[in-house]
């Protein structure tokens, strides 16, 4: 990395974060100072593209359920993703699952205590295993989110991407070198805390922050343009259309298997299609299709528009109902679920905003 005229040494860089962070951040989490490596990662992980308000609920939860690591391998997976239910990347779950399988049978429960071992553990990356090796075992691998991402940005007037390989080379050198020797744990989660209640990405509470008379982008009136992203997120759009087929106190269900969104997870029959079409129309045709026999007592209808953002894809989509008086001959992994046990299985955001506007009653 180039040598760089900045407005504060780096030195003193930590040293004032360092003073914020015992004098005046009372960002409370109940993760925070925690020195269990096994709720340090449950927290991190569940936390992996998730607000912390959001996430905060679901780790007390598991913590509850699962207080140590041999409980949380032994654990039905059935149970654990009905825990994970509505909190997304759903892949998370099965890494929870899969590592704490190998740490309770092959580690007889002991957590790896340095950089690398953590880092090969399935679902963690770089910053997972600096900041579980920091907060766990204060070694000097300082985080890197998108919390420090824009801190660092902003303070040293940082133009180069995040999001490329020499940004991520520049941010993580200097990351390096602005780390507390002596409290590296405290120091990632003041900057992280920092990140988060001060140097915000929206409305940055520049008037108060202790770095204001060195802070690049307030002196230059940018803060609104760091950090620099360089690539642009494409969407995928995809068509969902969903048969809500009841036979009797039936509804018909299956579990998603391919390696796609929302794996494991149950769901309805599902018709896909590249681009929207009448709905009305649609049941028509897969009444025919699939030879449905429809009861007379109550006329097929379909729901209102749904829709659900995604990192990289955006679902919309519509629920076809279908009461039918016989069942049809349906693939082999369609399960025939009672009404009353709808609330044992796991299903998608995008099914669960469905449900609770029209529950299953039996």
């Amino acid at each position: 990395m180039k040598t760089r005229q900045f407005r504060i040494a780096k030195g003193q860089f930590s040293a004032k974060l360092l003073k914020w962070d015992m004098e005046t951040n009372n960002r409370k989490m109940p993760w925070k100072g925690e020195k269990d490596p096994y709720r340090i990662w449950l927290s991190e992980i569940i936390l992996q593209q998730t607000r912390v308000e959001q996430g905060l609920q679901y780790y007390q939860n598991f913590i509850k359920a699962f207080p140590d690591i041999h409980k949380l391998a032994k654990a039905p997976e059935s149970k654990i993703f009905k825990l994970w239910e509505g909190l997304g990347y759903y892949s998370r779950c099965r890494n929870l699952i899969a590592t704490a399988k190998y740490i309770s049978k092959e580690l007889k429960g002991v957590f790896p205590d340095d950089y690398n071992s953590i880092k090969s553990l399935k679902g963690v990356g770089p910053y997972t295993a600096a900041a579980i090796s920091s907060f766990a075992f204060n070694l000097l691998y300082p985080v890197v989110d998108g919390n420090v991402y824009r801190v660092l940005a902003r303070i040293f007037g940082i133009n180069e991407p995040i999001d490329n390989t020499n940004g991520k080379k520049i941010f993580n050198f200097l990351a390096e070198e602005l780390i507390d020797k002596r409290e590296p744990g405290r120091y990632n989660q003041a900057i992280m805390d920092f990140g988060a209640t001060i140097c915000k990405p929206q409305a940055p509470l520049c008037d108060t922050c202790i770095f204001k008379k060195q802070c690049y982008a307030f002196l230059n009136k940018n803060t609104g343009q760091l950090p620099v992203k360089e690539k642009r997120i494409k969407i995928k759009e995809r068509w969902f259309y969903y048969l809500v087929l009841e036979y009797k106190n039936t509804i018909a269900i299956r579990q998603r298997k391919e390696k796609d969104i929302w794996r494991d997870l149950y769901e309805f029959p599902l018709i896909e299609l590249k681009k929207k079409i009448n709905p009305g129309k649609l049941i028509n045709t897969t009444i025919n299709d699939l030879k449905l026999s429809h009861t007379k007592h109550q006329t097929p209808y379909s729901s209102s528009l749904y829709k659900q953002k995604l990192s990289h894809q955006l679902i919309s989509g519509y629920y076809l109902f279908i009461k039918i008086d016989k069942k049809p001959i349906l693939k082999n992994d369609w399960l025939w679920v009672k009404k009353s046990d709808f609330k044992q299985y796991t299903f998608p955001r995008f099914i669960n905003s469905f449900l609770s506007e029209n529950p299953i009653k039996s």
